[in-house]
């Protein structure tokens, strides 16, 4: 009894100490993009289109790389959902866990792991032999690569989660495995894909490494899917790469309003998740 008491007592404290580590360091990263961003983040800043001079401090704002990050990601995620859906019900709902369904699993890990900057390259690659420029097409087929494996994984786990009887019984009153995996895996499982795909969106919209050569940058707000087309992340890192005090700390700035996009696509996908989440079976 006393060992169990040990072993209780001491994996409690490494959950405290986990959970410490996990608020601490985003209160950590919070407070230094606040403290370090709010002074230079104003009206102006996120309604205007850098101006000459901008990087030398001068006047401008960040609008065209606000409205690149929304095109980029909101694309991505758009084309991510219509292959990956298709893919996580065939999984969830045909294959099941059979060996070619834990192959695909295995080979969507795998392609969750590869680091961003690959997908970059691996674009930028076929960019150039397809003779391609840096594009706002090209940021958003790269980016669709890099959230596919995340959203079609996390909306696999969730269906695997479902309740199998509601399968069974949809199939037993004569609908087929089509008509349950649409009218009934998806109805039940509706507030995860939500989830899924809003996680894949905020994954999409922070990432630099694969849109650093494929969407390229400008100063101008997109308005073809053949031109380069700015992002936040892209913002911050350029920012910070001048000698200039008052850039360096509108880099800050951007990575203020970066954090504040991601945590009300956090927030916005718990408040929708928790909605639909009233109208499934449990």
């Amino acid at each position: 009894m006393k060992r169990r008491h040990i072993e209780e007592a001491f994996f409690k404290a490494l959950m405290i100490f986990s959970f410490s580590i996990v608020v601490g360091s985003l209160g950590l990263i919070l407070f230094t993009v606040i403290v370090k961003g709010l002074p230079a983040l104003n009206l102006a800043m996120i309604t205007q289109t850098p101006k000459g001079g901008y990087y030398l401090g001068k006047e401008g704002g960040i609008l065209n790389a606000i409205v690149g990050s929304l095109y980029l990601a909101g694309g991505a995620t758009l084309l991510a959902l219509a292959l990956g859906l298709p893919v996580a019900l065939y999984l969830g709902v045909y294959l099941r866990r059979s060996r070619w369904a834990n192959l695909v699993r295995l080979s969507l890990d795998v392609l969750w792991g590869i680091p961003s900057i690959v997908y970059g390259a691996f674009g930028f690659t076929i960019m150039l032999a397809l003779g391609m420029r840096a594009s706002l097409l090209g940021g958003i087929l790269v980016l669709a690569l890099l959230e596919l494996p995340i959203m079609t994984r996390a909306m696999d786990e969730i269906i695997c989660m479902m309740p199998h009887e509601l399968e069974q019984a949809s199939l037993a009153i004569g609908a087929t495995r089509l008509e349950t995996a649409l009218r009934v895996v998806i109805r039940q499982t509706l507030p995860g894909i939500v989830t899924a795909v809003l996680l894949a969106f905020g994954r999409g919209i922070g990432d630099a490494a694969s849109v650093l050569f494929t969407a390229g940058y400008t100063d101008r707000l997109p308005t073809s899917l053949f031109r380069p087309v700015a992002s936040l992340p892209l913002a911050v890192f350029f920012q910070l790469g001048t000698p200039f005090p008052e850039v360096q700390q509108r880099a800050y700035a951007s990575a203020l309003v970066l954090t504040i996009m991601v945590l009300i696509v956090s927030l916005g996908s718990r408040l929708i998740a928790g909605r639909l989440g009233r109208f499934i079976i449990r």
